[in-house]
C-alpha cells in the first residue's frame, strides 16, 4: 500500500481486496468503479492488495494479512472484500476496536456453487463471525441484505445497499441482417455461472437458427471450463457456440447480440444483466439471489436454476417470435433506464462510510 493513510481535508478510507483488482468479475468491477467514483467524490482511498488465495488462504498469506492490517493507522476506516474478510474473522476480532471495520458483501461464501456441505458451513461460520466485529456491511443486492438478516444474525440497521452502477450505453443492434439470432452469455467458466444448462438448453433448440458466444475467464476453474468445450463438441455444437475466453471490452459483444443468456444459480446482484438490460436484450436467466428483483417480467423469463428443459423453452420463444423478442427487448430497455448510474451508486456508499463511528 503505497501513499499516507491520513492527509488533512479529504476523508479517508483503506480498501482493501484479495488478488489482482484487474481481473475480469462482476464483483472486482464494482470494486475498480467504486474507488474510482469514490475518488471523484473527493475521497483519499487507498487499495490495499490482499493476498491471491482468498477465500481459501493458506496459513502464510493469513499471516501475511495480519500483518498488513497491523501496519494500518489506529482508527482508519476499512472496507474489505468479502471474498476475504468473510475467511479472516480471527484477523477481523484482533483488530475490531482499533480499526472501523467495513465489511463488502457481493455475496455470502457459503453460497459459492460447489461447495461440500461441511465447506459451506465452514465458511457460513467464518463469514458470521467474521461479520460479528464490524461497524457497518454494504451490500450489492436487497436479497443480499436479507439473506445476512435471516441467515447471518445481522441487524438491518448495519446493512448498506450500494447496488452496482450500470454505465449508459447505446441499445443493441443485434446480428447483421441475413445472420442467425445471436444469444450472448457473459461470465466466468465456473459452477456459479452454470454455462452447462445453456449448452444443454441450446442443443434442445438446435433445429432452430442461432449462434451463441460464450465470454469470460478460462483461467478461474480450469476443470470447469475444460469440461464445458468437451460438452458443447458432445452436444455438436461446436460450430455454433463460441468460448471467447476473458475480453477487456464486451461492448462490442452486447452490440450484436439480440439475446442475452446465462444460467447462473446464484448471483448476488448479476451486473452482466443489469448491462445487458441497459442495452435492451430480452433476458433469459435463473431465479436465482438477486436476479428475480433486478430483472422484471416485462424483460424475460427466468426459470428454476439447472432446469434444461424450461432454459431452452425460454430460448425457444425468442427464437420462434420476433415480435417476443421485440417486446421483452423494450421491456429490458426500460428497465435499463430505471437503474442508477455509477456517481449515484458511489454517492450512497459514501453517505454510508460517513456516518460509520
Amino acid at each position: 500500500m503505497s501513499g499516507r493513510i491520513h492527509e488533512t481535508g479529504a476523508p479517508q478510507l483503506v480498501f482493501a481486496i484479495p488478488g489482482d483488482i484487474d481481473t475480469r468479475s462482476g464483483g472486482y468491477g464494482y470494486d475498480r468503479r467504486m474507488i474510482a467514483e469514490l475518488r471523484v467524490l473527493g475521497w483519499n482511498v487507498q487499495h490495499l492488495r490482499l493476498a491471491d488465495g482468498f477465500p481459501v488462504a493458506s496459513r502464510e498469506e493469513m499471516e501475511t494479512t495480519a500483518m498488513q492490517f497491523a501496519g494500518i493507522p489506529d482508527q482508519s476506516l476499512v472496507l474489505v472484500d468479502g471474498l476475504a474478510f468473510g475467511a479472516m474473522p480471527e484477523i477481523a476480532r484482533r483488530e475490531a476496536q482499533r480499526l472501523k471495520l467495513i465489511a463488502l458483501v457481493h455475496h455470502p461464501l457459503a453460497l459459492e456453487t460447489g461447495l461440500s456441505e461441511s465447506q459451506a458451513e465452514d465458511l457460513r461460520k467464518s463469514e458470521t463471525a467474521a461479520l460479528d466485529c464490524v461497524r457497518g456491511i454494504v451490500v450489492t443486492s436487497p436479497e443480499t441484505a436479507r439473506t445476512l438478516v435471516s441467515d447471518f444474525g445481522v441487524g438491518q440497521d448495519a446493512i448498506c445497499v450500494a447496488i452496482p452502477g450500470t454505465q449508459r450505453a447505446e441499445p443493441a443492434q443485434g446480428s447483421a441482417e441475413g445472420e442467425p439470432p445471436m444469444i450472448l452469455a457473459i461470465g466466468s467458466l465456473t459452477q456459479r455461472k452454470d454455462h452447462p444448462t445453456l449448452v444443454a438448453a441450446l442443443a434442445q433448440v438446435r433445429d432452430r437458427s442461432w449462434q451463441c458466444r460464450i465470454v469470460g475467464s478460462d483461467m478461474m476453474d480450469k476443470v470447469s471450463a475444460s469440461s464445458l468445450r468437451r460438452q458443447i463438441a458432445e452436444h455438436g455444437v461446436n460450430d455454433r457456440v463460441v468460448v471467447t475466453g476473458a475480453l477487456d471490452d464486451v461492448d462490442a459483444e452486447y452490440a450484436r447480440a439480440d439475446i442475452f443468456a446465462l444460467a447462473s444459480r446464484y448471483e448476488g446482484f448479476g451486473m452482466v444483466f443489469a448491462e445487458a438490460m441497459m442495452r435492451g436484450l430480452p433476458i433469459v436467466g435463473c431465479r436465482a439471489g438477486a436476479l428475480p428483483d433486478l430483472v422484471p417480467r416485462t424483460a424475460g423469463t427466468l426459470v428454476e436454476p439447472g432446469n434444461v428443459d424450461s432454459f431452452a423453452a425460454a430460448l425457444a420463444v425468442l427464437l420462434d417470435d420476433p415480435q417476443a423478442r421485440r417486446d421483452y427487448a423494450a421491456g429490458s430497455f426500460a428497465a435499463g433506464m430505471h437503474l442508477p448510474d455509477w456517481p449515484t451508486s458511489a454517492r450512497v456508499l459514501a453517505d454510508f462510510l460517513e456516518g460509520v463511528q
